[in-house]
């Protein structure tokens, strides 16, 4: 493909241009906000600075492709989000789950196969259309804060009022083509607006875990020790 070639992907854009998707560009900024208003209680978190400034990256992505509309800004668009999900997977089995860092290793690196294997099956559902694409997302949120919910259940809660803001945001991106006709601006900016929220949410929720105590999560203390 040529990385050069234009893409109208979204209801929104109508031609060339890079100003052809105003709203679907400038909602792009949200990410960025997100990502400087959760800066200051994330920064702590061992990998807190990291999703921030990746957050923040994913409103520039975004910001080219919805504004130059080819082939190289879509990469632009989608690598941030994935370097995103890998380094929240990393800290989700390193730091919320307390595992070794090998294996919070081996679970970014068994996400590429999770994902090679889930995407066609959302794909057949035939509805989702290229949203399909994110959908092991929430399926591995949901997978993941069900293994945490007796450790630490605040924090698997959390997760998955991320996974039910996700669920919105992934239907505006979805119902974008379908609802074109009667709606001439579309859809996905909504998706821009509750994403930005939703990482936001997400990266909080990391910040602000502590792990339960050995009592709290059903577990026997260690013996202590009497003169």
């Amino acid at each position: 493909m040529d990385p050069f070639e234009q893409i109208d992907a979204y209801c929104e854009r109508l031609g060339p241009g890079l100003w052809a998707e105003p709203i679907n560009a400038v909602t792009n900024l949200a990410f960025m906000v997100a990502a400087v208003l959760v800066w200051r209680q994330a920064r702590q978190a061992p990998l807190g600075a990291a999703l921030c400034v990746t957050l923040f990256l994913i409103g520039v992505g975004s910001g080219l492709f919805h504004t130059l509309a080819t082939a190289w800004s879509a990469t632009a668009d989608v690598i941030p989000i994935l370097i995103f999900v890998l380094i929240y997977l990393f800290a989700i089995v390193r730091d919320m789950m307390g595992r070794p860092t090998w294996q919070a290793v081996a679970a970014v690196v068994g996400f590429f196969p999770y994902a090679a294997l889930t995407v066609p099956i959302f794909s057949q559902l035939g509805v989702l259309g290229s949203s399909a694409g994110y959908m092991p997302i929430p399926l591995g949120i949901v997978i993941l804060s069900a293994l945490m919910w007796r450790q630490s259940p605040q924090t698997a809660k959390g997760m998955l009022i991320g996974v039910a803001i996700l669920g919105v945001s992934l239907t505006f991106r979805t119902i974008d083509e379908p609802l074109c006709g009667s709606l001439p601006i579309g859809t996905h900016f909504l998706w821009h607006i509750l994403n930005a929220v939703m990482l936001g949410w997400m990266i909080l929720v990391y910040a602000r875990h502590k792990p339960c105590s050995p009592r709290t999560a059903g577990l026997n203390p260690s013996p202590t020790k009497t003169e």
